[in-house]
């Protein structure tokens, strides 16, 4: 392939015995890269590579075929052509496989017209935006009625369905009326087709090209793979309608599976979308990947990621490979060298890819042979996982099982089959289980803690309700100025890096949102682990908090019987706890249509069988997770003990005395550093976070305050007189201005801080104010500057800290202001910390700004030292009343403070006795000698 050449991707989908496998035979010996077509039962097809594949006449694995021709008119044409299973049981493969395909080639049975599974293909490929054409196979079977498949087609499918045999053949023009039907069909899909039509009385290639390119019409041809017939039609329709990708030049891949060669060596099949491919090319994944153009992420996020080499790059064909030095965009090739890689991740430009529709709704254990190692198996079958994510696999240390999730029978019998022959091991499987799921119905905040000596995190986690089938998604909605930006992007890596159990069953937990609203850090003593403790911690003690609910596989279901039967059939459906329509009758079979839970039709083919004589068939496709129809039989039947479960903890770690101590998940709130908004209530704070979207939300930690909020608070805070509003009692000292709450953090303005500054401790008419211009205090302060450079989070706590001694010791109204008018869209707070008061400027207020209104309002009814060195600044607020501080003269303060402590702490008597007479004047001392001595009556 040269570089000015555009690869089309292509893949086959079919329902299993449609004859998919054979059309791909026929379009290679059409095509001229094979010289005689194969065929399934005589085992020698092109594209059925394994042996397996070949003794059970069934496609397991997607192959790919290279095709390179020129057609009729001259045009040369460059394809990959991708062959995927059409068993039920392999349909993950199959899904896989849509990521990457251009176009698509969906193969109808002609002699059992569109099957339940062909509607479950319908709706991935709409989901995944495939362009579709239709081939109806097996036209040469007696029964088989065009008019009647292509009527079907549209009932069950699409609308947009059109038979696209007069522009086939040799003449594409074809017959003047039957184009002219053609038309009128064609532009009835799409309002854009219809005006094109009436202006030009004729559709051209190009305007029906786009239309198949944006899935507004899909084109139907009819045929016999095996007798050749029709195909070659097909191509030419194919090949005139469709239309060349268009990449970019910066690199991108898409993985869609992971292999092994016969020498047992890793591929990485991939699809280039974008740039090129070349050998040697260093390639990253991972978060390393995203990571990369994030300039503060810390080391602990960085090395979550992975680099490695391609060492060679294959194009498959069939069983043979072509190593090539470099492959370009809409490339399909097979990459070894690479490790880490994953089905579905995107590498360089290219995002990694949806979430896969079909998954498995049984888990088996896995039965070894007497005498083998279980854990060292599962190791082993750890490979089958990497290649085929849907299996699930888990190793259970409790038990010393392993157990799988697998689609059906089949699949367990190639699996099987393929642990036989790679590793030699001949295993079994144990009577399957149900796969459950677990979600929430009501809000709630999870707090984790992590710190034992030396370590030290936490971590707020708001959980909300999710649609049903949104399966999880992670956000974060607090402020850079409560934790650094590097930790939230480590606390997101964690929620996302595993499955998450639930506290119902142990099962996985789906269809949530996970938002972070706070958090903490310490600037000595946090590492990477101690976030990954504290985020699992916060995780399973909301789930702890909130109202759990178990969720059960559910199948869509379409049930055919016989007329006669269908009472029986309606009986079944209610006892199996089914949801369905009214059954409709076509000629002498009743269908009945409608959804139930995989736990009640185990078993229900056989059963079906046996009373409809085997004239009864039911198909069923998963339909998604529902709220479980008998929820406690199940928890009672699986036992599951979340406190029991020593991997996935729900209490979390605090330190006192210098040893770390357990607190469980129901006296965390007790404990925490930073206090839960509504611990009582987590409707209220579903209330107040209102609807979290995906990103730019707010949470009750964040609401927006106004500026009216602001002035009200201060003026309730510190003013004092007797019309003003939050006048203070003088019967408190003005030493007292702390609130108790240690380590209470709000950011952005809360209600919450909002009542802690309305009920705080009274002050004297007299009080003594200070007022700090925090930044400027940092960068004047050499150790903050040095330490502002690595984090200025850090610098902020480290001067609100020193600060809340100071206070202790001065026993002032201490007011520390950080200006915020940087920060978009930031509407200002007030935060406690300690026995200070912290404020956060809001947008395009600068902290000069606000010390000026806050010195003019108070300035003159009480001794306000604003510390700055802000020269302007000095000379602004001494017109108004209050007294200069500069940052050195500040630190100059402290510094006094702290030798004055010093002293009186050493001219302390050392004793710890408390003598009455050391606290006597001389003169009652010695009259108290006397009458000790009997001289003297008291």
């Amino acid at each position: 392939m040269t570089r000015n050449t555009t690869n089309l991707v292509t893949g086959i989908l079919a329902h299993v015995d449609a004859g998919k496998t054979t059309l791909a035979e026929s379009i290679l010996y059409e095509t001229g890269q094979i010289r005689k077509p194969g065929r399934v039962d005589h085992k020698d097809a092109f594209l059925d590579t394994y042996e397996l594949e070949r003794e059970r006449g069934i496609t397991i694995f997607s192959k790919q075929a290279q095709i390179a021709f020129v057609d009729r008119e001259g045009r040369e044409h460059s394809m990959t052509l991708l062959d995927t299973p059409g068993h039920v049981d392999f349909s993950a493969e199959m899904e896989r496989t849509l990521q990457v395909l251009d176009y698509a080639i969906l193969v109808i049975n002609g002699a059992d017209g569109v099957q339940s599974h062909v509607q479950t293909l319908w709706r991935l490929l709409s989901r995944y935006r495939v362009p579709v054409f239709l081939f109806v196979n097996k036209m040469d079977q007696p029964g088989t009625e065009k008019e009647a498949l292509l009527f079907e087609m549209k009932e069950r499918l699409d609308e947009r369905c059109v038979d696209f045999s007069p522009l086939s053949g040799e003449n594409p023009e074809g017959k003047p009326e039957e184009l002219h039907a053609f038309y009128e069909n064609a532009a009835m899909c799409s309002e854009r087709l219809l005006n094109t039509f009436l202006e030009q009385d004729r559709l051209g290639r190009e305007e029906l090209a786009e239309a198949v390119r944006v899935r507004e019409l899909f084109p139907c041809c009819f045929g016999s793979a095996l007798k050749m017939e029709g195909v070659a039609e097909f191509l030419d329709v194919f090949f005139r309608y469709v239309k060349l990708p268009e990449y970019g030049n910066e690199f991108g891949a898409r993985v869609y599976k992971i292999g092994r060669d016969k020498q047992g060596k890793r591929l990485t099949y991939l699809k280039v979308t974008g740039g090129s491919l070349k050998a040697r090319m260093t390639i990253s994944g991972g978060n390393a990947r995203k990571q990369e153009r994030m300039e503060d992420a810390s080391d602990s996020i960085r090395q979550e990621g992975w680099q490695e080499k391609a060492d060679q790059i294959r194009i498959y064909s069939g069983s043979q490979f072509t190593p090539v030095q470099e492959a370009f965009a809409g490339s399909i090739c097979a990459v070894t060298g690479l490790t880490q890689t994953r089905c579905g991740e995107g590498l360089g430009a290219e995002p990694d890819a949806a979430l896969p529709v079909l998954e498995p709704v049984m888990t088996y254990q896995v039965l070894l042979p007497p005498g083998c190692d279980a854990y060292r198996t599962y190791c082993l079958l750890k490979e089958f996982m990497e290649e085929e994510p849907e299996l699930h696999m888990v190793w259970k240390e409790t038990l010393g099982e392993i157990h799988v999730q697998v689609m059906g029978e089949v699949k367990m019998e190639i699996l099987k089959s393929m642990v036989q022959e790679r590793f030699g091991i001949s295993v079994e499987f144990g009577a399957g289980s149900i796969v459950y799921k677990e979600t929430i119905r009501t809000a709630s905040e999870g707090v984790g803690h992590f710190e034992p000596l030396r370590h030290y995190a936490e971590v707020h986690l708001l959980l909300e309700p999710g649609e049903a089938g949104s399966g999880l998604q992670f956000d974060t909605a607090c402020s850079t100025d409560m934790l650094a930006k590097n930790w939230q992007r480590l606390i997101l890596t964690h929620l996302e890096e595993k499955q998450h159990k639930g506290v119902l069953t142990g099962s996985e937990i789906t269809d949530m949102k996970v938002t972070l609203i706070s958090g903490r850090a310490h600037v000595k003593h946090t590492e990477g682990g101690d976030f990954r403790q504290a985020t699992y911690r916060a995780l399973r003690q909301g789930l702890r908090m909130a109202e759990g609910v178990l969720l059960e596989p559910v199948y869509e279901f379409v049930l055919e019987v016989p007329a006669a039967l269908i009472g029986r059939a309606l009986s079944d459906m209610e006892r199996m706890h089914a949801r369905f329509e009214p059954p409709r009758t076509e000629g002498e079979r009743s269908i009945l249509c409608g959804f139930v839970p995989a736990a009640t039709v185990q078993g229900y083919p056989t059963e079906l069988a046996a009373y409809s004589g085997g004239r009864g068939q039911l198909s069923c496709t998963l339909s998604g997770y529902e709220p479980c129809h008998n929820a406690k039989q199940v928890m009672e039947a699986i036992g599951y003990d979340p406190e029991a479960d020593p991997d996935n903890p729900t209490g979390s770690v605090f330190c006192a005395h210098g040893a770390g101590f357990v607190v469980n998940w129901d006296k965390v709130y007790d404990y925490c550093h930073i206090k839960p908004e509504h611990p009582e209530n987590p409707a209220a704070l579903a209330e107040q976070s209102g609807s979290l979207g995906v990103s730019g939300s707010k949470i009750a930690k964040e609401r927006p305050v106004t500026e009216e909020e602001l002035r009200e608070i201060f003026e309730r805070t510190y003013k004092t007189g007797g019309e003003e509003r939050g006048r203070y009692k003088k019967s408190h000292n003005a030493g007292t201005c702390g609130s108790g709450l240690s380590g209470s953090s709000v950011s952005g303005g809360t209600e919450r801080a909002k009542s802690l500054s309305v009920t705080g401790i009274k002050k004297k008419a007299e009080e003594e104010y200070l007022l700090v211009d925090g930044y400027n205090i940092i960068f004047s302060w050499d150790e903050l500057r040095e330490l502002a450079k690595v984090n200025v989070e850090s610098a902020r706590t480290k001067l609100m800290d020193i600060l809340c001694n100071y206070q202790g010791y001065k026993g002032c109204t201490l007011i520390l202001v950080f200006d915020a008018y940087r920060v978009d869209g930031g509407t200002g707070g007030v935060m406690q910390y300690h026995n200070i008061h912290v404020v956060y400027t809001k947008e395009a207020e600068t902290a000069d700004q606000y010390i000026e209104k806050t010195v003019h309002r108070i300035g003159r009814k009480h001794r306000v030292t604003v510390a700055t060195s802000d020269a302007l600044e000095q000379i602004i607020i001494w017109g108004q009343g209050a007294t200069r501080l500069s940052a050195q003269g500040l630190w100059e303060e402290l510094e006094s403070a702290r030798q004055e402590l010093q002293k009186e702490h050493l001219e302390k008597p050392q004793n710890d006795r408390n003598y009455l007479f050391d606290h006597l004047p001389d003169e009652l001392t010695g009259r108290m000698e006397e009458v000790r001595l009997g001289k003297q009556e008291f």
